[in-house]
């Protein structure tokens, strides 16, 4: 992530699962976290002052599932200004939770990490759409300033492209960026396995021109 924390109030993440370490860094940063997730009764681990809400986030409202423009609504005052972070891993429902999100709701979150699933279906003209209106919305705003695959599942090869089947984009909306460079070299130093006994994934070059999509 950038360090840029200064002024970050809260952390949204959505997608809790069996982990919750990096609410727990951000807590050791001052920064406490709402979580979500329907699929567990409660963090796996004790978050002070952290909040839990049993649902999903995604592109609707009901007794499951929330939307995040209703989720922040719901747990912030109306005049509440400081800055977010959203960290989102929430099994291949990103894009439709993404498409549905409202620009404005979107534009509240400094930095933005979201986990992208399934892509050896980017064979298909449908999903390839989907993915690139989602891309395209947090690209109007943000600016990716780092890509980490995910060694839980492989590569595919997408017409000629090897993709990794999940990996990890961090966005930082675009009033924050100082300088623009272009990366040279994939993983960074900092970068750590998802699985320790798997082997590593290595981007390809071509991901490294991820700024002309």
């Amino acid at each position: 992530m950038p360090d840029d924390f200064d002024g970050v109030a809260y952390c949204f993440s959505p997608g809790v699962a069996e982990t919750a370490s990096f609410e727990q860094d951000c807590l050791s940063r001052g920064i406490t976290s709402f979580l979500a997730d329907w699929s567990v009764d409660s963090p796996p681990i004790d978050l002070p002052g952290c909040t839990f809400f049993k649902k999903f986030v995604g592109a609707y409202n009901d007794e499951r599932t929330i939307t995040i423009d209703d989720w922040v609504n719901s747990c912030l005052p109306k005049d509440f200004k400081d800055d977010l972070i959203l960290q989102m891993d929430i099994e291949g429902a990103e894009f439709v939770t993404i498409l549905s999100t409202s620009i404005n709701t979107l534009k509240r979150f400094r930095i933005i990490i979201i986990e992208f699933h399934n892509s050896d279906a980017l064979r298909s003209n449908a999903f390839y759409n989907i993915f690139y209106a989602t891309v395209k919305k947090i690209r109007s705003e943000f600016e990716p300033v780092h890509v980490h695959s995910n060694n839980c599942c492989g590569i595919s090869d997408v017409v000629g492209v090897k993709m990794p089947r999940v990996f990890e984009v961090t966005f930082l909306r675009k009033d924050r960026v100082k300088q623009r460079k272009s990366i040279t070299s994939l993983p960074h130093p900092l970068d750590q396995p998802n699985f320790i006994d798997r082997d590593n994934i290595d981007l390809p070059h071509n991901w490294l021109k991820f700024d002309k999509i």
